[in-house]
């Protein structure tokens, strides 16, 4: 009797399960432009990489392409590396009644790709659609060592914005919350290495991994990271005496506190001080900072510049301004504060772990209680009042931020996996 072959495991391969949406971009699959840095950055560190994820189906693509804030797409095979890739289309399963009828199948899928991959990385997302939890199971059940990675809490993320969804989707995550939450914790204990994007994530997860790391996702390079000759100038720009330039680069959505962000600036304005504010960026708040900023008699000081594709401009804009200054509500790890201080910009807004832990070691971040848009103002007055030590703040801002670009972080994350995963 024959003996059944198992597939053969390719040496330094490595699966990686998530949510990010794949689109069929004429007869080729493609990835936006900042998760195809990633693969290059990947395909530098093992041999092979593959990629599951969902396939984007058209009518959604094509409503996004509409949007001002549409994705940048970008085919696999234009990328460097592109003989060294392989993607894995999944299901775009978000509905009970898909994620049901695909499941089987999907699973066996994964089965077949987790077998043929030496390191398996897998991102946490949900309960419905997540398919980075059923590769869990699947590694589970195969007894294959599995890393875990998480860049936002996502359960506390949802919390947090209930008030803000529609009835009936708060009714069914009011529901599943719990549910998810144990799922998630029980995935995490079963793998041998979390990573964890910046310090609330680390904080919220850690107690349940074996192997717990504080990691980042950055797309910064080296060459983004501000040179002293510009660093000179915008401190020259400060100490003469011209307008305080602040910024925003994000989302215009409840979880970003825009519209917090614009009272801390009215209030700003209201004693005295000479201000421009620029927020960069679309969403389904922005109408309402439109109206909200004429209401508080400050559209002229306050440019909502809407979305702007251009990432140099985005990190220019940046790059020139005195402060960057945010109001994000939740436990999240937004890769904007990292462009902030790689570009010399201090970081003022609302207090949490992942914020203070950016410039815990070489400073360039002051810090108020969440939600507290007074005293977030207050800062900014204080530090307007002296400009010597908020000088001092666009210094240690450029010295954390020496530390975020995508080489080290990439390299840095492939070393975990491949120590703690053979």
């Amino acid at each position: 009797m024959n003996k059944i072959q198992q597939p053969s495991t390719q040496k330094n391969t490595i699966l990686l399960v998530n949510a990010v949406p794949l689109r069929e971009l004429n007869g080729q699959w493609g990835l936006d432009d900042q998760t195809c840095e990633g693969l290059i950055r990947w395909a530098e560190n093992f041999e092979r990489v593959l990629m599951a994820g969902p396939a984007l189906p058209e009518h959604i693509a094509v409503k996004q392409d509409s949007s001002t804030a549409a994705t940048t797409w970008q085919p696999i095979a234009s990328l460097p590396c592109a003989d060294r890739l392989e993607l894995v289309t999944l299901p775009y399963a978000y509905k009970v009644q898909d994620f049901i009828k695909t499941y089987t199948a999907t699973r066996q899928l994964l089965k077949q790709k987790i077998q043929k991959t030496q390191y398996l990385c897998f991102s946490l997302t949900g309960l419905i659609g997540d398919w980075g939890g059923i590769a869990c199971l699947e590694a589970i059940k195969l007894k294959r060592p599995y890393a875990v990675w998480f860049d936002y809490v996502n359960y506390e993320v949802i919390r947090r914005t209930l008030q803000s969804l529609p009835l009936k989707r708060r009714i069914k995550e009011v529901l599943t919350l719990p549910l998810m939450k144990r799922y998630q914790q029980y995935l995490i204990r079963q793998s041998n290495l979390g990573l964890f994007q910046g310090q609330d994530c680390y904080s919220a997860y850690s107690p349940f991994c074996k192997q717990p790391h504080c990691v980042y996702d950055v797309h910064t390079k080296k060459s983004d990271q501000i040179d002293e000759p510009s660093i000179d100038l915008k401190i020259e720009s400060l100490l003469c005496g011209g307008p305080l330039l602040i910024c925003y680069a994000g989302r215009a959505a409840d979880m970003k506190g825009p519209l917090d962000w614009l009272h801390a600036v009215d209030r700003v304005c209201k004693t005295g001080v000479d201000v421009q504010a620029t927020w960069l960026g679309d969403g389904p708040l922005l109408p309402k900072m439109k109206s909200l900023a004429q209401e508080l008699g400050i559209a002229d000081r306050v440019h909502l510049v809407g979305f702007v594709s251009d990432r140099s401009k985005i990190l220019q804009t940046i790059r020139e301004s005195h402060i960057f200054l945010f109001c994000h509500k939740t436990p999240e790890s937004p890769r904007c504060l990292v462009e902030s201080i790689v570009s010399g910009c201090p970081i003022v807004g609302y207090g949490s772990s992942y914020p203070q832990g950016l410039v815990s070691q070489h400073g360039g971040g002051v810090f108020a209680p969440m939600n507290d848009w007074q005293k977030l103002a207050d800062l900014v007055i204080e530090l307007n009042s002296d400009r010597a030590r908020l000088s001092e703040f666009v210094r240690a801002a450029a010295l954390s931020g020496q530390f975020f670009d995508e080489e080290t972080v990439y390299q840095q994350r492939s070393d975990f996996i491949k120590k703690y995963l053979t």
